[in-house]
């Protein structure tokens, strides 16, 4: 199985959940250093084998060039985990045009390359599951992160048509949308003393589990938390017009 964004935060935990289940892993990050301490973590607790890859999924052709080399390693991937991705945070006309084109292909496209690659070498019959990272920043419009609410809003409604598509074939697509978390998405995104992480926010390995369960089921959208399931059921019921002065005001 393959995962992406898997050094740190849920790709992290997520990585842990499936090595104590005796699945042999293929780890991709930019992080060459922190890949190598992983694997060896890994493999010195449990049974397994872990194949890793330093690779930034902001190049457009890193995908095409994944799945080259597991096909001339003759290496199948049967799960795909599709975590890897970042925010930026700030008025759209300020924030900087070259991070954003990085997270729409980090956040977007890399997702649709990847599930495409990783269909396509199936082989027909064998069951196989994708789970995409998404976030309840999926279900509104977000001013101050306008490009990054877009990017999960875009990779909830791809994995929803994608799991209908699929539906009968023995493949599963499973969306899951965290709230805030505690990771290193923060520190990245520039969200260090914004309002909405004085709130109540889950952890990595709680998320991770839920994902995880999720995926195994076979469910189409996870959204992990009793407080993260009332937003969402808030922001599809009031009116835009009412939400959006709150989701600008918290991220301030």
């Amino acid at each position: 199985m393959l995962i992406t964004g898997a050094t740190t935060g849920i790709g992290y935990e997520l990585s842990l959940l499936f090595a104590k289940q005796h699945f042999n892993l293929i780890l991709v990050a930019r992080n060459s250093g922190l890949l190598q301490q992983r694997k060896a973590e890994l493999e010195k607790s449990f049974p397994v084998q872990i194949k890793t890859f330093q690779l930034d999924l902001t190049d457009p052709d890193s995908g095409k060039k994944l799945f080259a080399s597991l096909k001339e390693e003759n290496i199948p991937v049967e799960i795909l985990v599709n975590n890897a991705g970042f925010g930026l945070l700030g008025p759209f006309i300020k924030t900087d045009l070259e991070k954003e084109i990085q997270m729409i292909q980090l956040n977007e496209i890399a997702p649709v390359i990847l599930s495409k690659l990783f269909l396509k070498q199936l082989p027909k019959g064998v069951p196989g599951k994708i789970l995409n990272v998404s976030s309840t920043a999926a279900f509104i419009p977000g001013p101050l992160m306008s490009v990054y609410y877009a990017s999960k809003a875009q990779l909830l409604s791809f994995g929803e048509a994608l799991a209908y598509e699929l539906a009968g074939t023995g493949v599963t697509v499973t969306t899951l949308c965290p709230g805030p978390t505690v990771t290193e998405f923060q520190s990245r995104a520039g969200q260090h003393g914004v309002r909405l992480l004085k709130t109540p926010v889950m952890n990595a390995t709680t998320v991770a589990r839920k994902g995880f369960k999720g995926l195994m089921k076979g469910k189409r959208v996870v959204v992990p938390g009793i407080l993260n399931k009332l937003s969402v059921v808030t922001m599809k019921v009031l009116p835009k017009r009412w939400l959006l002065p709150v989701i600008k005001y918290v991220h301030q």
